[in-house]
């Protein structure tokens, strides 16, 4: 067992513990408080949709130890919709859909939909159980998402031809194994790839202007990151200094079909 320091005995709820032993299982609220709190100094870091974790658990949403780990929370989702609105603004003529490959709680989805004024918001999610709670919680928080529980290789085929003349296409594939201390984040490590999803996607609706907004960490492993850059004309990384050093989430946003002025 991994002692937090200065608590000898004491299980430290960080990531790896919430990803391993605690993956599959629902946490109580002391629980996803004290995740935040050893993590990140902050018992209400799993703040979602629009409410702290004392807030959503009163109302009966509930989440997994990875949901924990793998969700966006509120503050970093807010700050991606808003720089992903800002570049959306500027595609011509723009009738704006979002699409989240690897939806989860849903939350990051919901966000992005109310900055850029997102007439349709899709989300994929192939895992049983993680789809069914998301359901049940993105009901009770009464937001307007279409989570489909489909993986998003077949859910990109199956959605045709989209009226929308731009897709906002969100990348957040599982981390598991592929962030580390010392290299940061390996995007060919992912589960996907980074690079396999954006090819999929480029292969299903490649023929509408697309804005691609891929979750990153600060410390990206160089190789992996050119290889993602390299399939689009115009692309920019933003770092989000909300944490320590050192644990700062970033985005990557990458346009294709047309040019970001």
């Amino acid at each position: 067992m991994a002692s937090e320091p200065g608590h000898p005995g004491r299980q430290a709820y960080d990531r790896w513990f919430l990803l391993g032993e605690k993956r599959n299982e629902l946490l109580a609220l002391s629980e996803v408080q004290q995740y935040g709190r050893d993590s990140f100094g902050n018992p209400d870091h799993v703040s979602i949709y629009g409410l702290t974790p004392h807030e959503w658990y009163a109302r009966g949403v509930r989440i997994l130890g990875r949901t924990a780990v793998e969700c966006t929370p509120d503050r970093l989702a807010d700050l991606i919709g808003r720089d992903i609105a800002a570049v959306a603004r500027a595609a011509p003529a723009a009738w704006p859909m979002v699409v989240d490959l690897f939806a989860g709680s849903g939350n990051t989805l919901s966000w992005i939909k109310r900055h850029t004024g997102a007439r349709r918001a899709i989300g994929f999610e192939l895992d049983d159980v993680v789809f069914e709670l998301a359901s049940k919680n993105l009901c009770i928080a009464g937001l307007s998402i279409d989570l489909r529980h489909d993986s998003y290789q077949h859910g990109l085929q199956a959605l045709g031809q989209p009226g929308e003349d731009l897709l906002i296409v969100f990348v957040s594939p599982p981390w598991g194994a592929a962030l580390s201390e010392r290299s940061g984040l390996d995007l060919r490590r992912t589960q996907p790839p980074v690079a396999e999803a954006i090819d999929v996607t480029i292969a299903a609706i490649g023929h509408h202007k697309l804005l691609f907004a891929i979750q990153v960490f600060e410390t990206v492993e160089p190789d992996s990151l050119a290889e993602v850059t390299a399939r689009f004309p115009w692309s920019a990384m933003k770092v989000y200094k909300i944490n320590a050093p050192g644990q700062n989430p970033g985005l990557l946003l990458a346009a294709r079909g047309w040019v970001v002025p």
